[in-house]
């Protein structure tokens, strides 16, 4: 079945990390570009980060550069994102993508409060 799963979402408080997680199936993942994007309430759905297909170039907005690390791992069809120094500002559902499959994960909640 050809699928993206993120996890690893949740509820943190300012300042805290979060790493989420997205697994492949069904495609060639090492081949694929992945990116991460995010949907905050009432707000259209931004491009948060992206990874080349041998991670060797990763993309960031800049409201994150500096705080959210895009990593994979082509042995394990996954991909990551470590988020450290959380805002309220990053709450959103973020979903995994690979442009190049057009597909998309269910997403993944994250809440960052007090």
């Amino acid at each position: 079945q050809v699928q993206l799963v993120e996890s690893g979402g949740g509820l943190v408080q300012p300042g805290g990390s979060l790493r989420l997680s997205c697994a492949a199936s069904g495609f060639t993942f090492s081949s694929a570009v992945m990116n991460w994007y995010r949907q905050a309430p009432g707000k259209e759905r931004e491009l948060v980060a992206g990874i080349t297909n041998t991670g060797g170039i990763t993309t960031y907005t800049d409201s994150v550069k500096g705080r959210f690390t895009i990593s994979r791992d082509n042995a394990k069809n996954t991909m990551y994102l470590q988020m450290n120094s959380l805002k309220p500002a990053d709450t959103a559902v973020y979903y995994c993508n690979s442009p190049g499959f057009n597909l998309w994960g269910q997403g993944t909640q994250v809440t960052v409060s007090s």
